[in-house]
């Protein structure tokens, strides 16, 4: 009996065979991916009912694929990672992800895991249009975020005619309320690049953000120093 896909994204080739041989016994379709180029390429494809993230992966934050796949796909995620840190958990959570399994991990639990994440993802699938409608949009302060359309409105539906950089790095804010997050985490989940600790980048992106939302006190997107910014929601 075919239970799923489970789309594994590890760059650690023991624990690949592991697990892809535990989960296929256990009735699963498993197919592993080893690096962030990899999962983009394969996953729309693959079609899977759950993922497992790791975190860290030879070509980019693990982190920074979550907005990505909750845009191209409906499967519940999982993240899979060796640090045991709550501040991490809770944005991964904040993010998008399912669920948090912290190696190392006995195959049963992961295993169960995967059961209830599948279980989620069927009981919400009679309402899927209206679900992912909303899970499409996220409002924050006075303003909507638009996924779909990669931009921000205000309350009378005019644009805030946002780039894409900034688009992302507003969307990673936003998705992590009162919580601070560090300039070299929001370079890699809005650049996809190597972070250079003199580019102002994120910086000058962070300006014309408040520009636009009118943010002239900082108020709405903090600057947290020694660390990056925080999307300030008073009523979380």
């Amino acid at each position: 009996m075919n239970k799923g896909v489970v789309f594994s994204i590890d760059d650690d080739q023991d624990l690949q065979i592991v697990v892809k041989e535990y989960l296929e016994s256990d009735g699963y379709n498993v197919i592993s991916v080893h690096s962030t180029q990899q999962a983009r390429e394969d996953v729309e494809t693959a079609r899977p009912d759950v993922i497992l993230l790791d975190l860290v992966l030879p070509d980019g934050e693990g982190l920074t694929l979550l907005p990505y796949l909750k845009t191209v796909t409906k499967a519940g995620i999982i993240v899979v990672s060796g640090k045991s840190d709550t501040t991490e958990k809770i944005i991964c959570l904040e993010m998008g992800a399912d669920d948090y399994i912290t190696k190392p991990f006995e195959m049963r639990e992961l295993s169960a895991r995967i059961k209830a994440v599948c279980r989620r993802v069927a009981d919400a699938a009679p309402a899927e249009g209206g679900a992912a409608a909303k899970e499409d949009t996220v409002d924050f302060s006075k303003w909507t975020l638009n996924r779909a359309q990669y931009q921000a409105f205000e309350q009378d539906g005019k644009s805030l005619e946002l780039t894409t950089g900034e688009f992302k790095l507003l969307e990673a804010l936003v998705s992590a309320p009162n919580r601070a997050l560090s300039r070299d985490l929001l370079f890699d989940l809005t650049r996809e690049g190597n972070f250079d600790a003199f580019d102002r980048s994120i910086d000058i992106q962070i300006a014309r953000i408040r520009k636009k939302l009118k943010d002239d006190d900082n108020n709405i997107i903090k600057t947290v120093r020694g660390v990056g910014y925080m999307y300030c929601d008073y009523k979380a």
